[in-house]
């Protein structure tokens, strides 16, 4: 028996081995965690098991037979983080630069699968060079087995992906279909083709990070949710956002204990403008109604005209959706829209309720917005609101004007509770505008057209630049002074927790896409 054992602890040593002392001190060079000390950080001490572990490559081609390495450049298994079940799969750059083989891929596909029936999330450390060329076909049939799997498991358990290296070709589209992305600044990158191809093709002149860096992706198209200044700093990430979401999509997220005392924030009395086009940051907002430190945007780099991410009220878990007046004043545009509707339809499919903040003057005019779908972008927004069922309600603090009105979470599409502050303008458009429309004709025949066109914006804004006339209609629950919106808040969601909707028997919706 003993030397058995012998053998079994001789495989087991190789496997931590990965590619070996050189491959493992490069990755070390370059900045980077092994694909070991990435689970290590990650997961609660000591709760890591692995499975798969003697798994290797069948390929024969290329000499591929005479080099073989246990586990197949990807570590994969269950663990804790906080208590918490979850699976990981981190891929191994030291074995083949992290390639995704046939075998490699049938770990991933198994910690799927087991996730999946047991109702756990499931997070992707990625670092690899793409498909094993060596195996052709195999390797991208793996690729797809992949993918079909993000997709079954997509609205049922969170699915969180940190880039940790390279995710080029193919490689990217797993990533794409998970809840959240995670890169790391200058040490990871992903592209459909990268620098070589690109230059080929087109003559352009790019290297991997202006392509696909960490930066890039945060702030020009939007891809990664979070940029990290390192790979703990990533890590940490990936343990908070999970702290925000269930296990899956049959369960609530865990409300922390929390006891109330005087919940009025008297600083929210003072925090709007005196004048209505003046722009102010709502963070200020959320972080005064939100529990103390509790606040984690996503997407904060991308489409700053909209701020999305999670709070605490309470203790308990709430996404929030916030027009930004402090960029663009807050207008609804194509990448905000479609960024404000990913974030609600991932709140919607775990049972995370939503919490809007509304300052919005309209959808951001021009040609390059129409021309680039405003129409179709606008109403992804629209459509998620709509569709959403989870306990939703809506704080207009300033400005609600036209169509951006409706799509912000109105009470016509569903909203459960809508407040307003007494600063809610509630209109078609601004008062200068409309008075320019309605009365034309009176001010261009005036003696003093500027006094007229002043004295009609004065009538018009006192008529509608307020809450009121809303309110009077039911459009509008409740007028609230700005100091008690915590408290109001905190008790409707309470009231609002065991919400049920019934939505028509269908297969799926068909949203604009």
């Amino acid at each position: 028996m003993k030397n058995k054992i012998d053998v079994l602890q001789d495989k087991i040593k190789k496997a931590n081995e990965g590619g070996g002392a050189a491959r493992i001190q490069s990755q070390h060079k370059k900045g980077k965690l092994t694909a070991r000390e990435r689970i290590h950080f990650l997961l609660d001490e000591n709760s890591f098991e692995e499975i798969g572990m003697m798994v290797t490559h069948r390929s024969v081609d290329f000499g591929m037979e005479r080099e073989k390495y246990l586990g197949d450049g990807v570590v994969t298994g269950y663990g804790n983080i906080n208590g918490r079940l979850v699976y990981v799969f981190s891929q191994d750059f030291t074995v083949f630069g992290g390639s995704l083989s046939e075998t490699h891929a049938e770990k991933i596909c198994k910690i799927m699968d087991m996730a999946m029936k047991n109702g756990a999330p499931l997070i992707g450390l990625n670092d690899s060079g793409g498909a094993r060329i060596q195996e052709g076909v195999v390797s991208l049939g793996g690729y797809a087995d992949i993918f079909y799997r993000n997709v079954q498991a997509s609205g049922v358990i969170p699915q969180l992906s940190a880039i940790m290296g390279p995710c080029a070709g193919g490689a990217v589209y797993s990533p794409a279909i998970t809840d959240f992305i995670l890169m790391v600044e200058n040490t990871s990158y992903m592209f459909v083709t990268g620098p070589n191809v690109v230059k080929t093709v087109t003559h352009e002149e790019v290297s991997s990070e202006e392509l696909g860096g960490a930066s890039t992706h945060a702030t020009k198209s939007g891809v990664t949710h979070f940029a990290c200044s390192n790979e703990l700093d990533a890590i940490n990430h990936v343990k908070r956002l999970l702290s925000y979401m269930p296990q899956n999509c049959e369960e609530i997220p865990l409300q922390l204990p929390y006891t109330l005392t005087d919940e009025s924030r008297l600083s929210l009395n003072g925090i709007m403008p005196e004048n209505s086009n003046q722009p102010y940051d709502v963070r200020s907002i959320i972080s005064e109604v939100a529990d103390t430190d509790s606040f984690l945007e996503v997407h904060k780099d991308y489409a700053e005209n909209i701020v999305v991410g999670f709070i605490r009220l309470a203790g308990r878990s709430i996404g929030i959706v916030a027009n930004q007046p402090a960029y663009l004043a807050g207008v609804l545009d194509n990448h905000a829209s479609t960024k404000a509707a990913r974030f609600v339809r991932f709140c919607d499919c775990f049972n995370i309720p939503l919490l809007v903040f509304e300052d919005v003057p309209g959808f951001l005019p021009g040609t390059d917005q129409e021309w680039n779908g405003i129409i179709t972008n606008g109403a992804k927004l629209l459509y998620a609101f709509s569709e959403a069922t989870v306990p939703r309600i809506t704080v207009i603090t300033r400005k609600a004007y036209g169509g951006a009105y409706d799509v912000m979470n109105s009470k016509h599409i569903g909203a459960d509770l809508n407040y307003a502050w007494p600063t809610a303008e509630i209109a078609v458009m601004g008062a200068k505008g409309a008075a320019e429309i309605i009365f034309k004709k009176e001010i261009t025949s005036a003696e003093h057209p500027e006094e007229k066109w002043l004295e009609k914006e004065k009538l018009y804004s006192d008529i509608f630049a307020n809450p009121y006339r809303a309110a009077e209609r039911g459009f509008v629950d409740e007028v609230i002074e700005p100091a008690q919106t915590r408290s109001k808040l905190i008790k409707a969601f309470k009231m609002l927790e065991n919400k049920v909707v019934n939505r028509p028997r269908k297969k799926h919706g068909n949203i604009p896409l």
